[in-house]
């Protein structure tokens, strides 16, 4: 298993683009199967995340071309409607089949999701949704066994903002007959795309970006004219630029949107950091110390619970105490633990940490527990003194585009090594490579 080899200390600086985002590409690619036919996608980024849905694609009988960034996808046939357990435990997100399964052949046999393990999630609002517009669910042995006639518009009102919840039920409602209006729906940027994307197969949603959306269902989607282009990845843009902070660096993130960091961009600047923006790029000049400052997640348009991880590393080294509160997911501290093993302060206290800052963190051997939590311990690791590892890196694989080469492109000193690479003369090399 490959691990991470980082030498902090060093500030970055330089710029990168922004890929495309993880977030909106899966959700959109699955979205496939409700046109049949071929489709084109732009800007869909290269992440074991992606491979894993055309892979899932691949299973259910359709069949994807992959060139770099562009993928063509033919969705003429579905000869499976199972999403088996091999493949939905690597990916939460494999559990969106269940609406586009329902909607275009009547049924769906999806396992229990996995992903990260930073809490519970449970999907009952997916089902709730979805029996609203008429199906039906059974679970046996690990899976989940929906059937549905044609679907039906229904009124349905979450209990709180999900965001694959409102993907799955927003995505069946679409062939729905007749008209499902969906109240306390989330607003992530990652929805307002996906539901672009389904208007240009020729579906009908008004509400985009709002808490209400309200879909009149059609009888046919067709695959639009012009290859989609995915929104630029706003959690991969926003570790760029804390990155930047942490080590008093100076980066630039191109092809972005800062429209869609909105609260992450005002946590920076309250941090001491100077941000400059331009409709298509976010410039970071870290400060001499960073400022104590206190973090709150919520659902979009508020703080994204995506950057907290990176935000608890921020506060680590910032003057003086922080307090970050996580009211999105239970369990999403664990890299509190290991950033201690770097000499961090933090207590945690049910949802809230308290985090004082110290003047430097030192390098030592850290194991990721989530995808955020990895790209917090890399950023930890660029600030301390001294040599770090982190282990379980795979994380990483699933929402970071070839993380390694580009931090090396801004100044980072590190590298990948797998476990056999272990004496000191082979890390040194490819260090300096």
């Amino acid at each position: 298993m490959d691990k991470l080899v980082i030498e902090g200390g060093r500030p970055l600086h330089g710029s990168l683009s922004a890929s495309g985002a993880k977030n909106a590409a899966l959700p959109i690619l699955i979205a496939t199967l409700l046109a049949p036919g071929e489709h084109r996608l732009a800007n869909v980024p290269e992440l074991a995340d992606t491979l894993s849905t055309l892979s899932l694609l691949g299973r259910i009988g359709c069949p994807s071309l992959v060139d770099g960034h562009d993928v063509r996808l033919d969705t003429s046939r579905i000869a499976f409607n199972e999403a088996p357990y091999d493949l939905v435990r690597k990916m939460r997100a494999s559990v969106l089949v269940l609406g586009p399964l329902l909607a275009r052949v009547g049924e769906a046999r999806v396992s229990l999701p996995g992903g990260c393990a930073i809490g519970v999630r449970p999907i009952d609002q997916h089902l709730r949704g979805l029996e609203a517009l008429g199906a039906r669910f059974e679970l046996s042995g690990g899976y989940i066994h929906g059937r549905a006639g044609r679907l039906r518009g229904a009124t349905f009102q979450f209990d709180m903002p999900t965001v694959t919840g409102t993907e799955n039920v927003l995505m069946a409602a679409v062939l729905a007959d007749g008209t499902t209006t969906l109240h306390n729906a989330a607003r992530e940027p990652e929805i307002v795309d996906l539901g672009n994307f389904l208007i240009s197969l020729g579906a009908r949603i008004e509400g985009l970006g709002t808490s209400t959306l309200v879909i009149e269902g059609v009888s046919r989607l067709s695959p639009a004219s012009r290859p989609w282009p995915i929104l630029p990845d706003r959690i991969e843009t926003g570790t760029w630029l804390v990155a930047a902070a942490v080590t008093g660096g100076d980066v630039t993130v191109t092809d972005t949107d800062p429209t869609l960091l909105t609260a992450v961009l005002a946590k920076l600047e309250q941090a001491g950091c100077t941000v400059e923006t331009t409709p298509t790029s976010i410039r970071c000049i870290g400060p001499e110390r960073l400022k104590a400052l206190k973090v709150i997640t919520e659902p979009h348009p508020g703080f994204p619970t995506d950057m907290q991880a990176q935000f608890m590393a921020l506060a680590c080294v910032a003057d003086g105490p922080s307090t970050v509160v996580e009211n999105i997911f239970e369990n999403r501290f664990l890299h509190a633990a290991e950033l201690l093993r770097m000499g961090a302060r933090i207590d945690t206290r049910g949802n809230t940490a308290t985090v004082v800052g110290v003047d430097h963190l030192e390098g030592a051997a850290v194991m990721a527990s989530d995808l955020r939590a990895s790209a917090a311990l890399v950023i930890a690791a660029l600030a301390a003194q001294g040599r770090t590892e982190v282990l379980r890196i795979y994380h990483l694989d699933r929402g970071y585009e070839d993380l390694t080469a580009r931090l090396r492109s801004l100044g980072a000193r590190i590298a990948r090594v797998s476990d056999h690479e272990q004496d000191e003369a082979t890390i040194q090399a490819a260090l300096d490579a």
